[in-house]
């Protein structure tokens, strides 16, 4: 049962985890935030369509309300 978990281990730290590693060892701090940056725009704009979503609803006067919901 331990090989499982030290498989596991293996694979993050030694195959998905590799490219942060990297990211940590540059000597550039633009280079090494990128990644930071490109996250950001990303959740900016999924912010921004969610907003947007919200207003769309609202302008129709969709009420979404837990209580109007019919669980069956």
């Amino acid at each position: 049962m331990t090989s499982f978990f030290y498989g596991i281990e293996n694979l993050f730290v030694n195959y998905l985890f590799w490219p942060l590693d990297q990211l940590r060892y540059m000597h550039s701090w633009w280079g090494s935030n990128w990644f930071n940056c490109i996250l950001f725009i990303i959740g900016a704009g999924a912010f921004i369509y969610w907003v947007m979503q919200l207003q769309k609803f609202d302008e129709k006067g969709q009420v979404w309300d837990v209580e109007t919901q019919t669980y069956q």
